[in-house]
């Protein structure tokens, strides 16, 4: 979760960070959605495929409900400087439950049923930690805070000489959304839908910088930099879509949806003490807390899909998603001078790619997909993509009830500069996600 910085003076993640961060999306979605590695744009017929396209919703032919739990397990592998440490943690999320019904058109001539729909979804989930260790040579204090900054220089001391630098990184929270959809058949070839969805952002990041220093004469000196970064944010966007069925088994779609307009609201805390040859800084530097308001419009997207159905024997779904990063923006602009450019510039519009499959055997389904989700920052290689696969089954038990299973599992670099010091590189990232989702499906 977090994410390659371009210039940090803070060990927090800069505005440029989070509004990336924020723009971003995971893989959760129903155990049916999981499995396919959410290729569904062209398909419907599942509730969480209605998030990507409002107009499968039409293609339901009886009402549905449904809810979702997913348990993810993260090793984090962190490396600085030649130094090594591996990290792990597993997460449990109740991650969807939504619903919806269809009607006939009662007369209305060439619509032949309206569908509306409602779902609950995480679109990411913000909780990891990890750790960091190494020494860069280059020191991050390297000043004495009581002596080098007054009127006389003859008693600075300056620790030149780094001992030890450790970095901790702990975020926390969700980016979940309530999803509002409409959608109706037409001539019983194209689907059309729309939605609005209420996006909510709660967010918690705690980072801790130590460092031990030296000046070469004797005087050692360490330093404690503890951040404390809590958002919270509401928004809103809308959706707009088509499906059209030209033969019996080719079904094309098309989908756009809309940048998500965020109030935001933040406070950040800091804590920074210091220990001198072995005693504690009676003064430390412990400011108050910082509150501060903005806004933020994040990438808009433009999916387009195709996929094929082998009649009631399985199918092949395929989506292509662009997202258009660049026009990522933060509010008040004035304030924001810096930062957007740096969205600008920094930034690139993204293509991603998914692909899916799932195949029938009596009460049996058994699906498969594979995505890649390229990274929004200009500068980076294909190495910090996302790449991912999945499977999945299901089994219908009756007409009326059925259980879905998924496992997904995405891998990907990252970079994290927790040190702004000149010369000094950022820590490298290896993320590996393994998720486990299972759905529960009633029909009625």
């Amino acid at each position: 979760m977090c994410l390659c910085s371009f210039a940090m003076t803070a060990q927090s993640l800069s505005y440029v960070d989070q509004a990336v961060l924020f723009s971003t999306e995971s893989n959760y979605g129903t155990a049916r959605y999981v499995g396919m590695s959410g290729a569904f744009g062209a398909l419907g017929n599942d509730m969480s495929a209605v998030d990507i396209n409002p107009a499968g919703l039409a293609v339901y032919n009886r009402g549905e409900f449904s809810s979702t739990l997913s348990y993810r397990d993260t090793d984090i592998k962190s490396t600085f400087y030649g130094n090594t440490i591996y990290n792990n943690d597993d997460y449990l999320r109740f991650s969807q439950i939504g619903g919806m019904n269809t009607w006939d058109s009662f007369g209305v001539p060439d619509i032949i049923k309206f569908s509306f729909g409602f779902n609950y979804s995480i679109v990411n989930d913000y909780n990891n930690n990890y750790a960091v260790q190494g020494n860069s040579g280059i020191p991050q204090y390297p000043d004495d805070p009581d002596f080098n900054f007054d009127d006389n220089p003859d008693n600075d001391i300056n620790y030149v000489n780094v001992d030890d630098q450790f970095f901790y990184n702990y975020t926390s929270g969700i980016n979940d959304k309530f999803n509002f959809s409409f959608a109706t058949l037409y001539k019983d070839i194209i689907y059309l839908g729309a939605s609005m969805a209420f996006h909510h952002i709660d967010f918690y990041q705690n980072t801790i910088l130590e460092e031990s220093n030296n000046d070469g004469a004797g005087n050692f000196m360490d330093v404690r930099n503890e951040e404390y970064l809590s958002t919270y944010a509401s928004g809103f966007n809308f959706g707009l879509g088509i499906i059209v069925k030209p033969t019996a088994g080719l079904r094309l779609g098309a989908s756009y949806q809309s940048p998500i307009w965020y109030d935001l609201s933040e406070r950040y805390e800091q804590r920074l003490s210091y220990v001198f040859n072995g005693e504690i800084d009676p003064d430390p530097y412990y400011p108050l807390p910082n509150y501060f308001d903005y806004q933020l419009k994040t990438a808009g997207k433009f999916t387009g899909s195709v996929a094929y159905v082998f009649g009631t024997h399985g199918l092949i779904s395929f989506d292509y998603i662009y997202q258009g990063y660049k026009n990522t923006n933060l509010k008040p602009s004035s304030f924001f001078i810096d930062e957007n450019a740096d969205l600008s510039t920094g930034l690139r519009n993204t293509s991603s790619f998914k692909i899916g499959t799932e195949w029938k055997y009596h009460i049996l389904s058994f699906r498969g997909g594979y995505r890649i989700i390229q990274s929004p920052y200009a500068d980076t290689s294909t190495a910090y993509d996302v790449e991912g696969y999945s499977f999945g089954l299901g089994i219908k038990f009756s007409r009326q009830f059925a259980i879905d299973f998924a496992y997904d599992n995405s891998a990907y670099q990252e970079q994290y500069r927790f040190l702004s010091a000149a010369g000094t590189n950022p820590s490298q990232l290896e993320v590996n996600n393994d998720r486990f989702t299972s759905s529960i499906i009633f029909t009625f």
